[in-house]
């Protein structure tokens, strides 16, 4: 069937679409249907019984492909390479679970995880997840008041962490970032698991902490726990207005139905393909894409414990596509233009043999389309832009590869996925002609695998998500449909700015910005103007090797934006600076630039890669007049 075919098959009858997608996986008790009318948005597969560590690795085994790779982890910074096969990772995680069933976890129970890039995180996973035990995963090496806040809200039973994490250059203690959390949080764990690292061996605090190895010692491997579809599989925490973090829920029979959906229909991918996301288990991408997407599916996923450039160059993705014959790799936009800046004219990539390598697959941020053309003429594959969110766990927009590969419209993320019913409102909840921005919602009810409430808090994610646009779900996001149906994202609802009354895009100017041969990546902000409420202010990161002065880079893409979006923009400004401030994942942190440069005071964000990036910016604000007051 075509896309277009599928499309209308799921909204002809979307109970009969989601109940075929159900087949797809492994049920103890099959549901009796597809979509239950209950709780505040409704909820998936309800009645049916399942596990999902099963759907991910045992299931494999029983199939006789037991001696496949599961998972490869790749790490440029210990240099080392080593395989895990299915077999082994159904003995391992059995021998986990067994481990902490003897310790008291059982279903239902909470556990936190604060793990690096190795495969003992997903492991920890699947071993909660195969005795129907809740996992939060805590981006490893967050800060101890961050990961205090959250072992208060999800009140673990147990912890599972790394002695270390490891970066370019530096070693991350985790131990003692986890004992200052533990003694902060008001909720204790019962006890903590502590995988050693040969490169920091931490100290174990007496009567609460245990030895990764030793204390599965002699157990008895537990099997699968079957639990219901509604049970949830996860709590995966995502930064809320209020700066307290929101739990989002994951419901375990529609997480796998969704996840393994998406892995053939959006990325091509079936049993024995090995796929690649170049992200983080702490993140959402971790979740569905690194650990329980592929495996459900029983392809070889790959974790990566290195960085796109630095590690120990900008060939880094290039080297991981050639030795593990990668077919799909899905990276953020910001890894791969931080590849270009430090090699413009691709040189690197022709020293690798990529003929394995089918489809690239971008989201996270952005993903301008000057830096999509550089990726398809470079590596002459497809370059997939494509859009969804922590709380929706899988794609709301993209190219649906594994159906058909539709035209490629550089800077849209392409059409609505089967199960979605995007629409862009006006601010009273009217939708809006072709073309024209808006907010970007999701009609109610949203597909298996979203979020069915937010952890303990569900007045909060009505609030937060339900209540602005009756009957609709609000994404946050700012955007257009075009006459093709094709979705343009184009900023937060947050980064519209309005100037002298005409509300505009920054990701319009940021299109433009990055389009000027001598930029290698950019953002847009809007900051306070006493005259027209909000200007643009523009921030440049220069190529490698550029020789055109930086004021005149600035003076050409004034022009650009001026001739492009026209003066109604009044973009005026630009600074050149090296380097933008992001989280981990790679989002740029446009909001705390706007904070910085209207001189309000801020908290440095928890998620951010680098906080000495602020004090940067806040040179290169007072170097072009902000904040004005000052």
């Amino acid at each position: 069937m075509s896309y277009r075919e599928t499309y209308a098959a799921w909204q002809a009858d979307p109970e009969a679409f989601w109940m075929d997608a159900s087949r797809k996986i492994d049920w103890d008790r099959p549901p009796s249907r597809a979509f239950f009318d209950q709780g505040p948005a409704g909820e998936w597969f309800a009645d049916g019984m399942l596990n999902a560590c099963w759907n991910a690795v045992d299931r494999h085994v029983e199939a006789g492909r037991g001696d496949q790779l599961a998972i490869i982890h790749d790490s440029p910074i210990t240099r080392s390479c080593r395989g895990i096969t299915y077999r082994e990772l159904r003995d391992r995680v059995a021998s986990l679970a067994g481990a902490l069933r003897a310790k008291g976890i059982q279903k239902g129970d909470r556990v936190i995880i604060y793990m690096p890039m190795v495969p003992e995180a997903l492991e920890a996973m699947l071993a909660c997840a195969r005795l129907g035990a809740i996992h939060s995963v805590v981006f490893g090496g967050f800060a101890a008041h961050e990961l205090a806040v959250r072992i208060n809200d999800a009140t673990p039973k147990a912890i599972i962490a790394a002695s270390c994490g490891l970066e370019p250059g530096r070693i991350v203690p985790y131990k003692p970032l986890l004992d200052r959390a533990i003694e902060e949080a008001t909720h204790k764990p019962d006890f903590c698991v502590i995988f050693q690292r040969e490169q920091e061996v931490a100290h174990l605090t007496e009567g609460r902490d245990v030895a990764w190895h030793s204390f599965q010692f002699g157990v008895e491997p537990a099997e699968c726990v079957p639990v219901e579809g509604n049970h949830p599989a996860y709590v995966l925490y995502t930064s809320g207005t209020t700066g307290q973090p929101k739990g989002v829920v994951r419901h375990t029979g529609g997480h796998m139905v969704a996840l393994a959906w998406s892995m053939k229909n959006v990325y091509d991918i079936d049993a024995g393909d090995v796929f690649w996301a170049a992200s983080d288990v702490g993140w959402v991408v971790g979740h569905s894409y690194i650990c329980y997407g592929p495996l459900a599916v029983g392809a070889t996923t790959i974790v990566f414990e290195g960085k796109p450039v630095g590690t120990p160059d900008a060939a880094a993705y290039w080297r991981v596509i050639q030795n593990h014959r990668v077919k799909s790799v899905f990276s953020a936009p910001t890894a791969i233009r931080a590849i270009r800046r430090e090699d413009p004219e691709g040189k690197l990539i022709g020293e690798y043999n990529l003929r394995h390598f089918k489809t690239l697959y971008l989201a996270g941020e952005r993903a301008d389309p000057d830096t999509i053309q550089w990726a398809e003429e470079k590596l002459g594959v497809p370059v997939i832009d494509h859009w969804w969110q922590t709380e929706t766990g899988w794609p709301i927009v993209a190219n649906p590869v594994g159906i058909e590969l539709l035209p490629v419209k550089r800077g849209s993320p392409s059409v609505t996925l089967p199960g979605y019913d995007v629409q862009v409102l006006d601010e009273a909840g009217h939708p809006v002609p072709a073309g024209t921005l808006g907010a970007v919602a999701i009609k109610l009810p949203l597909p298996p695998g979203t979020l069915p409430t937010l952890w303990n808090a569900e007045d909060r994610f009505t609030k937060s998500y339900l209540s602005h646009f009756p009957g609709y779900y609000e994404t946050g996001d700012a955007g257009y449909i075009d006459e093709d149906g094709y979705l343009y994202i184009m900023a937060r609802t947050d980064d519209v700015i309005n100037v002298a009354g005409h509300r505009l895009s920054t990701g319009a100017m940021e299109e433009v910005l990055s389009a000027h041969p001598a930029v290698a990546e950019c953002a847009v902000i809007g900051v306070a103007d006493s005259l027209k409420g909000q200007m643009p202010l523009g921030f440049l990161c220069l190529k490698k090797g550029t020789n055109t002065p930086d004021a005149q880079v600035v003076k050409e893409v004034v022009g650009m934006v001026r001739d492009q979006i026209g003066p109604v923009a009044a973009f005026k400004t630009a600074c050149v600076v090296d380097r933008l401030p992001k989280t981990r994942s790679g989002k740029i942190l446009r909001a705390t630039m706007v904070k910085i440069a209207d001189g309000e005071s801020f908290k440095t964000p928890a998620t951010i890669d680098d906080p000495a990036i602020l004090d940067e910016i806040a040179v290169a604000l007072r170097a072009v007049g902000y904040p004005q007051h000052a």
